[in-house]
C-alpha cells in the first residue's frame, strides 16, 4: 500500500478542511455566520438575492428605513 492510498483515506469531520461552499465548493473565506455556508466572494455575488443590504450606503438606509417604518 503506497503513501498515495494513504493521504486522505480518513474522512475528516472536523476544521476548515471539512467545510466548504454551498455554491462553489471552495474551503477558503467561508463565512458560516446564520448558517450560510458560502465563501465570500459568492457572498459578495449573491447578497442581494439572499436579501441582505448594506446599511452603511444612505440611500439603501433610507429605503430601510421607508420599509420599517411602512410597517
Amino acid at each position: 500500500m503506497g503513501h498515495s492510498n494513504v493521504w486522505n483515506s480518513h474522512p475528516k469531520n472536523y476544521g476548515p478542511g471539512s467545510r466548504v461552499c454551498r455554491v462553489c465548493g471552495n474551503s477558503h473565506g467561508l463565512i458560516r455566520k446564520y448558517g450560510l455556508m458560502c465563501c465570500r466572494q459568492c457572498f459578495r455575488s449573491n447578497a442581494k438575492d439572499i436579501g441582505f443590504i448594506k446599511v452603511c450606503d444612505a440611500t439603501l438606509s433610507m429605503d430601510f428605513l421607508n420599509l420599517m417604518a411602512a410597517e
